[in-house]
């Protein structure tokens, strides 16, 4: 990763990183000259704020961030975006190993960019690495998160079903995993009705995409991923403003991708399954229609209430075929509804799950890896809302309300009891800049997932 460099003799610019509560004390301790310069600026200790300081010389060599707290790792994110070209060594030095990870995990958040079709306007900032930090943590952390950011970001021309596979075979040949498709009329044969019908209508064949990693000796650890490559609706259409992000209809297979990244990188000891229902929900004659009655690989049969709900039934098929295997821990991400991004906005992921520990140890790992998310309920008196006439279920619910509760609700009949399972709801995407955070495709939930993996597992 471009954005850090080995200890050199070097010139470097020192940094030096206060949370915002102490920047008082700190501007006590400082020698005249730093507090002209900076009563002279009118400098105001603003998370995130970077300014020049005067070096012994007088000359504006040294700098200065603002972190909203001692162990914030976003502030970091706008250092590698906000200050000069050039190459810094952080003094003091991170006061222990976690420091350091935040630190350099935020630097190199800050530094992406997406520059697939435009090039980067100047050169990333460097920072030299901290000799307590964990390199390989960072790097593990960082290439997820670039990883998932760049499968977002992508447009759909370029990201199709058959890329995604292409991505997802790529990432198993790196870390020595095995990946395997099932692609277009092969669903059928392979019992995987709902992913066809969703897919069937794009002249680029759905696919299921299943990588496999891992001793089979440890326990198994299955992540499900919604791979809508790009969703116009179907006959159900969307309008042009709610098509406009489409692309990132694949952001819950780009979630598991990432996370899986980080899972054989990092080398903890699972056995892990990556499944993602990869499809383009299209229209043309073949599309599935309002009120069709599916078939599914669980043996339930379900009316289709609207073709713009495609994502549960693709991950419907997926669920089914992870819970075959009973893995200890299933998990999925999806780009589902729009209800859950109502409910908690577009930073915070909407976690779902039927295992009460399950729901405390994600929420642990979020706090850690301040990876945040919401706990909502399986309340199952609205599974009542699903029901329908002539099917087993329908695909959405009969009102208006709790639609990221119902849309749960329907994955979770395909999850087989005793599995411990978590569903995340999630937006996938930042609407504004923040630090470390650029507008575009995010990865949401990933860190905190991790955590509780490693915990459990490690």
């Amino acid at each position: 990763m471009q954005c850090f460099v080995a200890r050199t003799d070097d010139a470097t610019r020192r940094l030096s990183a206060v949370a915002k509560d102490e920047f008082d004390a700190w501007m006590k301790g400082q020698p005249d000259r730093v507090r002209a310069w900076l009563d002279g600026l009118g400098f105001k200790a603003k998370a995130g704020s970077v300014t020049a300081l005067p070096d012994a010389d007088g000359a504006p060599n040294d700098f200065l961030l603002i972190l909203e707290a001692a162990d914030d790792i976003w502030s970091w994110g706008a250092a590698s975006a906000r200050l000069p070209v050039g190459r810094y060594s952080i003094d003091p030095a991170p006061a222990d190993k976690d420091a350091a990870y935040r630190a350099c995990l935020g630097w190199a958040l800050g530094s992406y960019v997406f520059d697939r079709y435009k090039k980067r306007e100047e050169p990333p900032r460097e920072l030299v690495w901290p000799d307590n930090a964990d390199r390989g943590a960072v790097m593990a952390s960082a290439a997820a998160i670039h990883l998932t950011r760049d499968l977002v970001n992508t447009p759909a021309s370029d990201m199709g079903p058959g890329e995604l596979a292409s991505a997802a075979s790529a990432l198993a040949r790196d870390f020595g995993g095995a990946c395997e498709t099932v692609v277009g009329d092969d669903l059928l044969r392979e019992n995987f009705p709902m992913i066809h019908a969703v897919g069937r209508a794009s002249s680029r064949p759905p696919r299921l995409i299943d990588l496999r990693w891992g001793k089979p000796a440890h326990p198994k650890v299955t992540l499900v991923g919604k791979g809508v490559c790009f969703d116009t609706g179907g006959l159900d259409l969307k309008p042009s403003s709610a098509m406009l992000m489409m692309k990132k209809d694949m952001g819950g297979a780009a979630q598991v991708l990432g996370l899986a990244r980080m899972i054989m990188a990092s080398k903890l000891p699972v056995n892990l399954r990556v499944l993602i229902p990869a499809v383009e929900n299209s229209v043309s004659g073949d599309s599935f229609r309002p009120m069709d009655i599916l078939a599914t690989r669980k043996g339930i049969t379900v009316e289709v209430g609207n073709t713009d709900a495609e994502g549960r039934l693709v991950l419907g098929d997926a669920l089914c075929l992870a819970c075959e295997e009973k893995p200890e821990l299933l998990i999925d991400f999806a780009t589902l509804t729009g209800a859950a991004r109502v409910a908690l906005g577009t930073d915070l992921p909407a976690m779902f799950s039927n295992s009460d520990a399950l729901a405390d140890d994600l929420q642990d790992g979020a706090k850690t890896a301040q990876d945040p998310m919401w706990r909502l309920p399986l309340h199952k008196p609205y599974a009542s809302m699903l029901d329908s006439k002539i099917a087993d279920t329908n695909n959405i619910s009969s009102g208006g309300y709790a639609g990221a509760i119902t849309a749960a609700l329907f994955l979770e009949k395909f999850v087989e009891p005793g599995i411990e399972w978590a569903h995340f709801d999630l937006m996938s995407w930042n609407v504004a800049t923040k630090p470390g955070r650029p507008e575009g495709g995010e990865a949401q939930g990933i860190r905190a997932v991790f955590e509780a993996i490693r915990r459990r597992f490690g």
